[in-house]
């Protein structure tokens, strides 16, 4: 399997990952078929080895993945960036596609994440609440407005100022305690490792995967599930087996792969 890049910054990611994916079918002309998939930053080391498995259960299948913001990759998509699967950190994104016609079929529900607090693994802060949130002068990283994970933990915030527990003034003291808003959520979770940050809320796979963040739990009345949500391609030349490819993801096989990493079955 060959990965695409990683995060980049805004729309001009379209022609480095339409390089890649040229340059990945250059090192794979052997191979009888190509999957382009664009998937959602925290999908990034799950598809790793969904990738690399799936080209075993269909030989003669390579995968090319590139992973970045749900927004941003469904944009780049509209303007013509090649890819066979969009795989979205939510609903929203797929829908815009299907709704946009740029889509083959409805968008399929094939994951969930549920959202934890992650701060530096020495917690300088002091964080040990959801409260804490809103105490002045804590510097809170969050993700872009067009980024599904700052969607979710905006719900969550909300949620949590309706406890009877929370200030009133608890959303406002979050949103003024946000520091800086990044492209995706994998950049969010590396400002807080690199102790750049107080806190985040981002997915739980994400938190999992990190090396230096101590978690602290979001109350279950305040909870959030994320609904990862995929979609073929209307112009991709291989529709039939992309198709193939998000059925077997959203399958046993493809859902017990992604439960290794801390997803959710699909509802």
């Amino acid at each position: 399997m060959r990965r695409g890049p990683g995060s980049a910054a805004g729309l001009a990611l379209v022609a480095g990952l339409a390089l890649a994916v040229a340059v990945a079918g250059h090192a794979t002309q052997g191979a009888e078929l190509r999957l382009t998939v664009y998937a959602a930053a925290s999908l990034r080391d799950a598809l790793g080895v969904a990738g690399g498995t799936y080209e075993r259960v269909a030989p003669g299948t390579s995968m090319v993945i590139g992973t970045d913001s749900s927004a941003t990759l469904r944009t780049q998509i509209e303007q013509g960036a090649p890819a066979d699967v969009f795989l979205s950190a939510d609903q929203r994104n797929s829908n815009l596609l299907v709704d946009g016609g740029f889509a083959d079929g409805e968008a399929v529900d094939f994951a969930r994440n549920t959202l934890v607090i992650v701060v530096p693994a020495d917690n300088p802060a002091g964080v040990t609440s959801p409260r804490d949130l809103a105490r002045a002068g804590l510097k809170i990283v969050a993700a872009g407005d067009q980024v599904p994970i700052n969607a979710y933990a905006r719900q969550v915030v909300t949620r949590l100022a309706a406890l009877p527990s929370y200030p009133a003034d608890f959303a406002a003291a979050y949103e003024a305690n946000v520091v800086s808003m990044e492209e995706n959520v994998g950049a969010v979770v590396a400002k807080i490792e690199l102790g750049e940050g107080d806190a985040a809320l981002v997915y739980r796979t994400d938190a999992l995967s990190a090396s230096a963040v101590t978690v602290i739990e979001i109350p279950a009345e305040a909870a959030v599930t994320a609904t990862y949500a995929g979609v073929v391609l209307k112009a991709s030349p291989e529709r039939a087996a992309a198709r193939g490819f998000l059925d077997w993801l959203q399958g046993p096989d493809g859902v017990a792969i992604l439960a290794t990493f801390g997803f959710l079955p699909p509802p």
